[in-house]
């Protein structure tokens, strides 16, 4: 006769046996999906129904199966990280080669994850936020004493890289799912659900990479020039022969500290020149691109709440009488006119000029929009014409615009960053943040080539 204790001996293994084989169909289960992550010729068969599948047991709660397409190659950083953890073991030794690359990486990461809030008590800010800071403080770092054309530092340009590399691999896991068809041994076909990057990101991602390539390349192109900045080392002598020919106000006073190039009295040559001009053509294109895709990355970011309680009653109000009287008058409208009746003379009074054009053109928009149905201002513009709401936030809308064309340089206004603040998208932020930072080296370049070319004009003149 058995004994209690024999008894529940017996069960408990009984138990455990079962036990351990449901934890091997869990352990098959998620190394099946470890394994269908990577592409596979042995994928049709293991999703196939054929008797021994997983797929072929009679479970009541059926699985939709998820195709995924072959992941991106990781990039080289990561790669070269992994293979030396693997390679070097213990990795808290700190003396492999890439430690200091890792320990970076883990800095960056723990920043982005805590929201910017070292105490981890959940008082930080997004991660959208987050992610969008990294970007532009990272290049304040490496590109903001860049006030002259000359190849980047080494050390400046690998830290641009590296760090924009780990930023941006976020990117490869913002995805969306489809159906698909996945074709079976035996012939037949079922549909899936397959996942490939979001639209946005797939179509301005690797826009904005190009564009980063090509600034750089034009930053490294003034290897040997035939001008010099005021107080260049191995320059001193050559300055007292040479023409300082920017004068003082070219810049203005309030930007005193930027250098000032130098040519030599003759000028420089046709072809320096020449090969001059071509690279600022290239880079006034490379800033219109990127502003192109902040605009649009811009306009996809919805409204925050705080700015559109903030936003006056009346439009008339925000631009005041002069404009809205230029505005409102039926005949031929101008934004360049409108802009010239102002005489705006500092980047201040543009920012000023369009924070109230941008809260007026979003007051007109939302009464058409009240005023008919509460359609989308989208569908309002296109039907309603006649209405006097559309037509003042589409003049408007023509004013910003000129104004932002006129001063390419200008900052962000209240309502872009408002957007920025209270964004919740991932995605959206590292575009927005990356095509910023990408139109501002980009007009920096070309305001130090015209620096350049007004010397060599001034020392033509004076020759």
């Amino acid at each position: 006769m058995d004994t209690p204790s024999s008894t529940c001996d017996e069960g408990s293994e009984e138990l455990d046996a079962r036990s351990q084989s449901d934890y091997a169909d869990f352990d098959d289960l998620g190394g099946r999906h470890r394994h269908r992550r990577e592409p596979s010729s042995d994928v049709s068969s293991e999703c196939s129904g054929e008797p021994g599948s997983p797929y072929a047991s009679s479970s009541p709660y059926p699985r939709w199966p998820v195709h995924a397409l072959p992941a991106r190659v990781p990039p080289p950083l990561l790669k070269r990280l992994s293979t030396t953890r693997r390679a070097g073991g213990a990795v808290r030794e700190g003396k492999a080669g890439g430690d200091g690359e890792l320990q970076l990486i883990k800095e960056r990461f723990s920043k982005l994850l805590l929201g910017e809030d070292m105490s981890g008590s959940g008082k930080g800010v997004s991660t959208s936020v987050a992610i969008s800071n990294a970007i532009t403080n990272l290049y304040a770092t490496v590109f903001g004493s860049c006030h002259r054309l000359e190849p980047l530092p080494a050390e400046k340009k690998s830290m641009w890289r590296r760090e924009m590399d780990c930023l941006l691999s976020v990117c490869d896991y913002i995805v969306e799912f489809f159906p698909s068809k996945e074709m079976l041994r035996d012939g037949t076909t079922r549909e899936v659900m397959a996942t490939r990057p979001r639209p946005d990101i797939y179509v301005n991602l690797p826009a904005l990479e190009k564009l980063d390539d090509m600034l750089l390349e034009i930053l490294d192109s003034f290897q040997k020039t035939e001008f010099w900045y005021v107080n260049d080392k191995g320059h001193k002598d050559a300055d007292a022969a040479a023409t300082p020919c920017r004068p003082a106000s070219q810049r203005g006073d309030d930007k005193w500290w930027l250098p000032v190039p130098c040519v030599t009295k003759p000028g420089l040559t046709e072809t320096a020149r020449r090969d001059l001009q071509q690279k600022r053509d290239c880079a006034s294109q490379i800033h219109k691109a990127a502003m192109a895709i902040n605009n649009s990355v811009l306009a996809e970011i919805r409204i925050p709440d705080p700015y559109k309680q903030a936003l006056p009653k009346c439009g008339r109000a925000s631009v005041g009488d002069l404009i809205y009287r230029h505005m409102s008058f039926p005949g031929k409208f101008s934004p360049e006119y409108v802009l010239d009746c102002l005489e705006i003379s500092s980047e201040h009074e543009a920012l000023e000029a369009a924070d109230r054009v941008e809260a007026a053109m979003h007051v007109w928009r939302r009464k058409a929009s009240q005023s008919h149905s509460r359609s989308p201002w989208s569908a309002v513009k296109d039907l309603m014409e006649s209405d006097k709401n559309v037509m003042l936030a589409s003049r408007a809308e023509d004013v910003l615009l000129c104004l932002k064309q006129r001063f390419p340089g200008l900052s962000q206004t209240t309502l872009d960053a408002s957007k920025i603040q209270y964004n919740k998208d991932v995605g959206q932020a590292i575009l927005e943040s990356y095509s910023r930072v990408l139109e501002s080296l980009a007009y920096n370049i070309v305001t130090c080539i015209d620096d350049v070319l007004f010397a060599d004009e001034a020392a033509r003149k004076i020759a």
